[in-house]
């Protein structure tokens, strides 16, 4: 796209509007009114705690800290108590004379002396829940995902994301996970900020994320907040602990697949720590005892290092290694896993004003070697992210959030190498792609009154589709044609390639998508909200299994593959009960997602060069209900999660002609799940010895099956249903734990415990497929049902020093 000289980009507008808007706000602070600002952290290892509630007692004024323990209050002068509360942690109080600027770094104290304190959902306060303008969000507690029950005694962040409405996975052994009927490469998942393309081990057996080295988990499933883009569906937000500044220490656990162990303590003398986890699985080990020629394993490393420069600066590097690699019989050998590191710059520039600028990069890449052939298939998606990001406490009533960001990504879609002179293989490199995404954003929280409370932002994101690769052109511009004759579609005629520079831009696109989202207080106890948000997505998996792999690629939006575009309508109903021992949230949403991908009948994605050739663009729709009640204190906690969702998708011949897939007709999507149960609780008995359990219950997966077979020339054909119109039998389990801790840890420093874990208590078959063949011997059809776990108990020793 070409610009005359001196033309105003979208990026020069929203920036320059962006600064006016700033400047004009800094008019509405009172002269009179004075601020008080600072961190609060853990008292025994010095941790930031993200979302701990800073309030003002007897007052509306106060806000929860940012995602790096920053908090910052204004009111008018006088004398207050200012309260500072964290679930978990005993609340402190303290008097304050507010007739000029303070600042206030505040340590709380964990009032449990378990290994992890064990509470549900969200940690921020009821109060401030209920006023906040943000709805469709999830933060779950570590303790919490501890204690939750799990296959194999592996703890699993994703697996506990799953017990609560809205989420859920395309059955078992799959990986990754859905958010309100979205597919899994809509969702932006982070590591500290940094993206994570795959997120299962074992090929989804277990997550990438070690429990022992996370600090903070918070999933957006909708009101996604302006300065995050780039996806659809949802954002999952994980930090990662920054490592203990007060005393060195040592935490892990010895499982039945894996061990791990993470090391953390103060550096720089009092001006910084680290923290080092490390998580691998021995089930290799265990195969070549048994003397079995198959080898399966997985690591994970985390890193983290912080160093204060001063009161006003801090420096973080992060990073995470993890890999899976598998033999099977010396046939054939296959790695995956994600690399990344972050390297951040937070700067408080005064009481009000606080910024982070983030160097990111994040990798992904698989390999594929056959030793029969010789040869060895690659395939990987890297990307480089710089961003900025701002915050701006005006007053007590006014905040403000802008940044901009922008990500360069480089996608090697597989190049096949032969690793011998004797492989029948010929070299093949498809196209390598390039892409350039960026974003700029502006977002307010904003007090219109003592009840009503709105949070509105907008971003505007911008992609470019980078040359250095030849881009195929088609008769009548159209890669998939419809063949009426035969009733199918087929690759289009291609006509020649135009070779795009380096430097020349292949296809630009840019999008608006604004936020917003209210909170109005009914009373102390309940509130309602509502929210809309548009996202943009400029990168697409492409995948044609019934769930995700490792061996699915990445590919850019560009000539013939549009940006996922996604609107979202929300609106909840949140109420604290029985003296805030219970809770309950009631929400209902409606999303749309244009430009969708779909994949023709008989799709061929692997080593495929042009894959526009298999695909065509179709819309989502995905509506529900969503319920949690929980209980948050005594000894019995816990919650119980219902949804009831569809989830369809629809894809019309457009200029390709012909009716579309399904008939141009509205299909279950593969995820789509009518309904969704979950109950999960934990209960306390005494100091040594404790309880969890877990009920799911989930409408079958949507299947299509043959409704009937022909012959032809003496074969016999099947025919199909229409796509996705049956369903699996429906999925349903009982998990079971039980903690134990020994008399003799419960007061020194180095703390053990067992726990027992049985998943699928009651043995049920669960039916991960069915496949349709026919009986030789019997000369009959008939239906396999396959199945991945029955009954599985694990025993884990875990400590803490």
């Amino acid at each position: 796209m070409n610009r005359t000289r001196g033309e105003t980009t979208p990026f020069k507008t929203i920036i320059c509007l962006l600064w006016a808007y700033v400047a004009g706000c800094m008019l509405l602070i009172g002269q009179q009114s004075h601020t008080i600002s600072g961190t609060i952290t853990d008292k025994s290892n010095g941790e930031t705690l993200f979302g701990a509630s800073v309030f003002l007692t007897g007052t509306t004024v106060g806000g929860v800290t940012n995602e790096y323990g920053f908090y910052s209050i204004t009111a008018p002068a006088g004398e207050y108590i200012l309260n500072i509360s964290y679930m978990g942690y005993t609340d402190v109080n303290m008097k304050i004379n507010l007739n000029q600027d303070l600042k206030r770094d505040v340590e709380i104290a964990e009032f449990s002396t378990e290994l992890d304190e064990v509470v549900v959902t969200a940690d921020e306060p009821e109060r401030a829940i209920l006023r906040k303008p943000e709805m469709s969000v999830v933060k779950m507690n570590v303790g919490t995902i501890k204690q939750t029950p799990v296959v194999l005694g592996e703890v699993d962040v994703l697996k506990s994301l799953q017990l609560l409405p809205g989420v859920t996975n395309n059955g078992e052994g799959t990986g990754g996970f859905h958010v309100r009927g979205g597919a899994q490469d809509q969702n932006l998942v982070l590591l500290d900020e940094a993206i994570i393309y795959n997120t299962s081990h074992m090929f989804g057996f277990f997550s990438v994320f070690n429990a022992d080295a996370i600090k903070d988990v918070k999933l957006y499933k909708g009101g996604i907040p302006a300065r995050f883009g780039g996806r659809v569906s949802s954002v999952l937000d994980i930090r990662q602990k920054d490592g203990n500044r007060k005393n060195y220490a040592l935490t892990g656990g010895i499982g039945i697949i894996s061990s791990r162990l993470t090391a953390e303590g103060p550096v720089f003398g009092d001006k910084g720590s680290f923290l080092i986890a490390g998580r691998r699985s021995y089930v290799d080990l265990i195969l070549a005892a048994a003397n079995e020629d198959n080898r399966v394993s997985f690591y994970d490393l985390n890193l983290k290092t912080n160093y204060s420069i001063n009161r006003n600066n801090k420096l973080f590097l992060s990073g995470y290694f993890g890999r899976d690699a598998f033999d099977f019989s010396g046939i054939f050998q296959n790695s995956y896993g994600n690399g990344s590191g972050n390297l951040r710059w937070n700067h408080i520039f005064n009481d009000r004003l606080f910024s982070n600028l983030s160097a990111i990069f994040s990798r992904y890449d698989y390999d594929l070697n056959f030793d029969q052939d010789d040869f060895e298939w690659v395939s990987s998606i890297t990307n480089y992210n710089l961003k900025y990001d701002v915050k701006y406490y005006l007053n007590d009533k006014f905040s403000l959030d802008f940044g901009v960001n922008g990500i360069y990504y480089d996608f090697d879609p597989g190049q096949v190498q032969p690793t011998s002179e004797s492989s029948p293989v010929n070299p093949l490199q498809l196209d390598q792609k390039r892409a350039l995404e960026g974003g700029v954003y502006l977002n307010a929280e904003h007090k219109l009154t003592d009840r009503l409370t709105a949070q509105y932002g907008l971003r505007y994101s911008a992609f470019s589709r980078l040359g250095g690769q030849p881009i195929t052109e088609y008769a009548n511009g159209q890669p998939v044609v419809y063949n009426a004759a035969l009733g199918i579609y087929e690759r289009g005629e291609a006509i020649g390639e135009t070779d795009f520079a380096r430097s020349a831009s292949i296809q630009t696109y840019g999008n608006f998508e604004p936020r917003i989202s209210l909170a109005y207080l009914l009373n102390e106890d309940s509130s309602v909200k509502a929210g809309f948000s548009r996202a943009a997505q400029y990168i697409h998996l492409l995948s044609n299994t019934e769930s995700v792999t490792p061996l699915d690629v990445w590919t850019p939006s560009g000539p013939f593959i549009e940006p996922q575009v996604s609107n979202q309508y929300a609106l909840g109903y949140f109420r604290n009960f029985l003296n805030k021992e219970y809770s309950l949230e009631v929400e209902t949403y409606y999303k749309t997602v244009d430009n969708r991908i779909d994949y023709i009948d008989g799709s061929e994605l692997i080593g495929q060069n042009t894959i526009e050739t298999e695909i065509l663009n179709g819309e989502m729709r995905a509506y529900g209900l969503e319920v949690l009640l929980r209980k948050n204190e005594g000894d019995l906690t816990g919650w119980i999660a219902y949804t009831l969702s569809k989830s369809e998708q629809r894809t019309p011949g457009g200029a390709a002609g012909g009716p579309g897939i399904n008939n141009g007709d509205w299909y279950n999507t593969n995820f789509d799940r009518t309904h969704d149960v979950s109950i999960s609780g934990s209960y306390r008995l005494n100091d040594q010895w404790s309880f969890g359990s877990n009920l799911i219950f989930q409408t079958g997966r949507p299947v299509t099956f043959p409704n009937g077979q022909y012959l032809y020339e003496d074969l016999s054909i099947a025919s199909y249903s229409p796509r996705n119109s049956d369903r699996l039998p429906a999925y349903h389990r009982i998990d079971a734990s039980i903690t134990f801790i020994p008399k003799k840890y419960r007061d020194k420093r180095f703390k053990g415990e067992w726990v027992l874990s049985v998943y699928n208590l009651y043995n049920r078959r669960n039916a991960a497929a069915i496949s349709f063949g026919q009986n030789i011997e019997a000369g009959a059809n008939e239906a396999t049902r396959t199945a991945i776990f029955g009954i599985v108990p694990s025993l884990t020793y875990n400590f803490k020093f």
